[in-house]
């Protein structure tokens, strides 16, 4: 599933984690690993040729250091790298360096189970999941990647169709247990105002699960459905939590619908909160 992998690194320990989570990934896959990283653009004023050179230097040191001691994780696991060094902005350099590499899959650390808040608001995870046309894998810093039992939310998206076909490889490829969930999001108030549009989107979450069991069952595939009703975000993560999900695959927007994805939506919302690592599918 996952052959060709990019990690994306700068310097926390939240990275250097997701790059071990990954390595222990591609030798399951016997896949290749691709470190990645990236110095942002300086933005101050340097008018002198020797102070800017300077401190080029001091704000590129980092991130390389950061790569040497990628390649350090990688060579005590195993596991040859081929390690990226780039500058500007972080978001679409990695993604075009994952895009170069021909790769299947971006993997990102982030410091675990935050609010969607702080999470959200200009983070370099949020832009690289609005841009990327690949799947991306979200490691939260305090856990790691389970394959045993995934946990699938669907809403009847092209995205969430491709977070299905992903959940049915990692059955046929590792034994998984999957639940699907679907999720009507039905305000409270709904019910005394129109009850009528209150059913209809449950009948149409119900219609999303329905498909996907259809689709489980050509495929010979073993899979829990799971209707609820409330806010998604939240149901996805108690779910997962009470499962035991090792991951959840969920699908999200591409570039068109950034502005929308920053403001947050239920993907960013789950990544924010999650139990387990975050898989989101690309249509």
């Amino acid at each position: 599933m996952f052959r060709r992998i990019v990690v994306a690194i700068d310097g926390s320990e939240s990275s250097f984690h997701a790059l071990k989570q990954a390595c222990l990934l591609a030798r399951a896959e016997g896949g290749t690993i691709r470190v990645i990283s990236v110095v942002p653009p300086y933005e101050g004023e340097l008018r002198l040729v020797g102070v800017r050179q300077h401190v080029s230097e001091m704000v590129r040191e980092p991130y390389q250091k950061a790569l040497a001691h990628a390649v350090e994780i990688a060579d005590s696991l195993n596991i040859p790298v081929k390690t990226i060094f780039e500058q500007g902005e972080p978001h679409e350099r990695i993604v075009d360096a994952a895009e170069a590499e021909v790769s299947e899959l971006i993997v990102i650390g982030v410091k675990g189970c935050n609010t969607a808040e702080k999470l959200l608001m200009g983070s370099m995870t949020a832009r690289v999941i609005g841009y990327s046309h690949i799947d991306i894998l979200v490691v939260p810093s305090d856990k790691g990647i389970g394959l045993d039992s995934v946990l699938v939310a669907v809403d009847g998206s092209e995205s969430c169709k491709r977070a299905v076909k992903q959940a049915f490889l990692l059955q046929k490829s590792y034994g998984s247990k999957i639940a699907v969930i679907s999720v009507a999001s039905v305000p409270d108030h709904l019910y005394g105002v129109d009850p009528a549009m209150a059913q209809k989107m449950i009948e149409t979450a119900r219609k999303n699960l329905a498909d996907v069991a259809q689709k489980a069952d050509s495929d010979g595939i073993k899979a829990e459905m799971l209707l609820r009703e409330g806010d998604p975000a939240k149901i996805i993560t108690e779910v997962a939590e009470k499962i035991h999900a090792g991951m959840i695959l969920v699908g999200s927007h591409g570039r068109t619908q950034l502005r929308r994805l920053l403001m947050g939506s239920v993907t960013e919302r789950v990544i924010g909160h999650a139990p387990c690592p975050i898989l989101v599918a690309r249509a």
